[in-house]
């Protein structure tokens, strides 16, 4: 059964340092420990790198890797990400979420 890559860009209203920062925060506080993460990171744009086919329209970056796709699907009715989801949603522009199978 493969894993499941579950990558969410969020580019925000208030594009600061510190609004990226505080949604970083979030993500640690409400998405780590999840049953069946395999990994887990959060993290800002890293602005040096520039080139044509970097995607520069996103400010945080989360990435999280399920055991499998069940895993997946109870993260996504979880308490902690329904109140993540609350309490950060009205600061997104731009939310994208790309999951893949990983071999």
């Amino acid at each position: 059964m493969p894993q499941l890559s579950h990558a969410v860009y969020f580019t925000l209203r208030d594009r600061t340092p510190e609004a990226a920062a505080r949604l970083v925060a979030a993500c640690r506080e409400h998405l780590t420990g999840h049953p069946g993460t395999v990994y887990f990171s959060a993290g800002t744009r890293a602005p040096e790198y520039d080139r044509e086919v970097n995607d520069r329209e996103h400010d945080v970056a989360l990435v999280i890797v399920f055991e499998s796709h069940a895993a997946h699907d109870a993260y996504q009715d979880a308490e902690r990400h329904r109140r993540f989801i609350a309490e950060n949603a009205t600061g997104w522009a731009q939310v994208r979420v790309f999951d893949a199978d990983l071999a």
